[in-house]
C-alpha cells in the first residue's frame, strides 16, 4: 500500500538525493547561461541578484566575448551622468532616433530604450564603474553614449561584471558556478520544450545539464566557412573583414534552429565604415575597431584626395556604403583638441601601429601623397561649416541627420569646436568598412 502511494507521487515532487542531503527539499535547479561575454554576465548576475543560481558555460578558455573590446561606450537616456552634465534627453528622443536609424520593430526598440538609462545606472550602482563622460556619437540626437576617464568602456564593464560573478562563485558555489573550454553542442527538449543543454568539457567528456537556458552566445561575425549562416544569409560580405573574435560563429543560433527556434533579420549584417587598416599587414581578415567616439569628439573622414565626403556621425550602413562609392584608401584624422578628448584610445592605436601623429598639416599631406593646399582648403571649407551650427544650430540650407537643418553639404549637425589648422598636430589612421555586429 506504501509502495503504491509513493508511485503517485508527480516527477516534479522528486528531489535528487544530493539535494536532500544538503537540507534542500526542492531541487537545486540552475539556470544555465551560454556564453561569457557581457551578454552573458549580465544575465547571470541578474540571476544572482534576484535570489536564482546559474551555471555558465563558455566554449573559450577565458571569459569577456566581443563585448570586452567595445570602445565606444554604452548608451543609455535619461541616466544620473546626463543630469550631472545636464543633458537634455529623452526616451522618445532615443527611441526615434533609433527608427529613424532604419530598426524594423518598434516594440523591440521600445524595451531596449525603456531599459537603457536604469541598465547604465545598475552597471555604475553595482559595479562601481566610471560612466561619466558622454559622447554623441552617429544618428544620436544627444550625448548619451557613456565611457570611463580611461581604457576601453566594454572591456571595463565587461571585467567589472565577470569579477563579480568570479567573487559570489568562490563565495557561494553552489549559487554560482562558472566553467570555460565548455562548449555546448545541444539543447535538451522535452515535450517540445528546452529543458537543459549538452556540452563538452576541456577533457572531451561530455555532461547534460538540466535548468532553463539562456543563450548569450553572439553572432556570426566570424563564421566565414562555406556552409555557415554569413555565406547563407550575406554572401557579398565574406570579401570583407570582421572585429569579431574568432568565436563568433553563431553556435546559439544554429542550436536553436535545430530544435525549431525561429530567426529573424539575420540578413541585416552591421557593416562598420572604420575598421583600422594596419599597414604592415593590411588583408588581415581581423582587425581593430576605430571607435566611433573618435568622430564623436570631432575626427572626420578624408578620401584619397585629402577630402571630405560624408557626414561621420551618419548611420554606419550610409558611411560605410559611402566609402564603398568613393575612393580610398580613406584616413580618420583628429586634431589635437580632439585627440586629447579621446587621449587613452590614441595611444593605445598608436601602440598597436595602427595610428600615426603627424606633427603637421604638412606632413600628413606629405604622407598622403597630396598638395599641402589642397589639405588647407579642406580644413578650411570644414572650419566654415563646424562654426555655422554653432552660431546658427536650427536653420541651414541642407537637411540634417538625424533631423533638421545644416549648413554642412554632407548633412553633419553637430560638430565640437575644434578648429582645423594646418600647423596643428593631428592623430591619423587609415579606415575601412568591415563586418562588426550579427544578430
Amino acid at each position: 500500500h506504501c509502495a503504491s502511494e509513493v508511485m503517485k507521487l508527480k516527477a516534479s515532487d522528486a528531489v535528487p538525493l544530493k539535494d536532500l542531503k544538503e537540507g534542500r527539499t526542492t531541487p537545486n535547479v540552475r539556470a544555465i547561461v551560454v556564453g561569457g561575454g557581457l551578454a552573458g554576465f549580465s544575465a547571470a548576475n541578474t540571476i544572482l541578484e534576484n535570489g536564482g543560481n546559474v551555471i555558465l558555460l563558455d566554449k573559450s578558455a577565458f571569459c569577456g566575448g566581443n563585448s570586452s573590446k567595445a570602445t565606444s561606450g554604452i548608451n543609455g537616456a535619461c541616466t544620473k551622468t546626463q543630469k550631472a552634465l545636464g543633458v537634455k534627453d529623452s526616451k522618445e528622443l532615443f527611441y526615434n532616433d533609433c527608427m529613424k536609424g532604419g530598426a524594423k520593430h518598434p516594440h523591440l526598440v521600445k524595451a531596449m530604450v525603456d531599459n537603457s538609462g536604469s541598465s547604465v545606472n545598475w552597471l555604475m550602482d553595482n559595479f562601481d564603474l566610471d560612466l561619466s563622460l558622454l559622447a554623441r556619437l552617429g544618428g544620436h540626437s544627444a550625448e548619451r553614449t557613456h565611457r570611463g576617464k580611461e581604457r576601453f568602456p566594454g572591456m571595463t564593464i565587461t571585467y567589472a561584471e565577470i569579477q563579480m560573478a568570479e567573487a559570489i562563485a568562490k563565495k557561494f558555489p553552489d549559487r554560482c558556478q562558472i566553467i570555460n573550454k565548455a562548449r555546448v553542442t545541444e539543447l535538451l527538449t522535452a515535450n517540445g520544450t528546452v529543458v537543459g543543454c549538452k556540452y563538452t568539457d576541456k577533457k572531451g567528456q561530455v555532461h547534460e545539464q538540466k535548468g532553463p537556458v539562456i543563450l548569450a552566445t553572439g553572432g556570426f561575425g566570424a563564421d566565414f566557412s562555406p556552409d555557415g549562416i554569413l555565406a547563407k544569409v550575406r554572401p557579398d560580405l565574406l570579401k570583407l573583414a570582421t572585429t569579431n573574435g574568432e568565436h563568433c560563429t553563431g553556435d546559439g543560433i544554429k542550436m536553436g534552429t535545430a530544435v525549431g527556434a525561429q530567426t529573424v533579420d539575420l540578413e541585416f549584417v552591421q557593416v562598420h565604415p572604420t575598421g583600422l587598416v594596419n599597414p604592415k599587414d593590411p588583408e588581415a581578415k581581423v582587425k581593430f575597431l576605430a571607435a566611433e567616439a573618435l568622430r564623436g569628439v570631432g575626427g572626420i573622414l578624408l578620401d584619397a584626395d585629402g577630402k571630405r565626403f560624408v557626414n561621420e556621425l551618419h548611420r554606419r550602413d550610409y558611411v560605410s556604403n559611402t566609402m564603398f562609392k568613393n575612393k580610398g584608401p580613406f584616413r580618420l584624422v583628429l586634431n589635437s583638441s580632439s585627440a586629447e578628448e579621446i587621449h587613452w584610445h590614441c595611444e593605445h592605436y598608436k601602440g598597436r601601429g595602427v595610428m600615426k601623429e603627424f606633427a603637421s598639416g604638412n606632413a600628413l599631406a606629405q604622407e598622403m601623397g597630396i598638395e599641402p593646399s589642397v589639405l588647407e582648403q579642406t580644413f578650411k571649407d570644414y572650419n566654415v561649416v563646424m562654426k555655422k551650427p554653432i552660431d546658427d544650430p536650427d536653420n541651414g540650407p541642407y537637411e540634417a541627420y538625424p533631423s533638421g537643418k545644416t549648413h554642412d553639404s554632407f548633412g553633419k549637425k553637430f560638430f565640437k569646436p575644434y578648429p582645423m589648422r594646418m600647423d596643428d598636430n593631428f592623430h591619423v589612421a587609415i579606415v575601412t568598412p568591415l563586418i562588426h555586429y550579427t544578430m
